[in-house]
């Protein structure tokens, strides 16, 4: 069965033509679409969301950015399965790194929408993100500069082992270096990377990144 035919997709956005114009592109796709017309004020409200299990939320971050972030966690936390997506004119470093704090999965410019929206749609629905691999770098370095990652939840049952090799991927070590710097078989490696996946219920590397980064800086 199709991921679409499984998600449905909330819109939101202030913008009447925004929201009719993502709503027949998605449509067309094949996906059931809400569209949430928000206010546009400098504390844009969120009412009531029926956003289920396999719903995704595609956010217009046309607002200021404090606006932005208030609304996007807002939105976050609506979404049980924390799929929210951000379009946005402008992604600076500054909006993007907190955005992604926040727990949203997906970043995508305006200007990339047409060709970028479905398949990190689909990225989404498979447990996965979608975020430009720049941006995800910066914002590993942004978190990890001068100071060690923090303890990641217990419910996530990692293993000493396995916590020193999260680690070592955090610091955008290859499967041979980390088996340099631990002093174990490259083999070894890939196996502890495989259960991080597993665990992490991803199925990608930068996935498993940005998973872990996510919950060692919420605060």
């Amino acid at each position: 069965m199709s991921w679409k035919s499984l998600m449905k997709v909330h819109v939101l956005s202030p913008h009447p033509l925004v929201l009719e114009e993502l709503t027949r592109f998605l449509a067309q796709k094949g996906l059931a679409v809400e569209a949430v017309r928000l206010q546009y004020s400098l504390t844009p409200a969120l009412g009531p969301l029926a956003a289920g299990p396999g719903s995704a939320c595609i956010v217009d971050a046309c607002f200021p950015p404090v606006a932005t972030e208030s609304l996007v966690s807002a939105v976050v936390s609506s979404c049980p399965a924390g799929r929210v997506l951000v379009l946005a004119e402008d992604l600076t470093d500054q909006l993007a790194f907190a955005l992604l704090r926040l727990g949203v999965k997906g970043l995508v410019a305006y200007a990339d929408a047409r060709k970028q929206l479905l398949p990190a749609l689909g990225a989404l629905a498979k447990g996965g993100c979608w975020v430009p691999r720049s941006a995800l770098s910066r914002f590993l370095d942004s978190l990890l500069s001068g100071q060690a990652p923090r303890a990641l939840p217990g419910r996530f049952a990692l293993s000493h082992r396995e916590q020193d090799v999260l680690g070592s991927l955090l610091q955008n070590l290859s499967n041979k270096e980390i088996g340099s710097k631990l002093n174990i078989s490259e083999r070894t490696v890939k196996f502890h990377v495989s259960n991080l996946l597993s665990k992490f219920s991803v199925q990608r590397r930068a996935d498993l990144i940005l998973k872990s980064l996510q919950h060692t800086s919420a605060p």
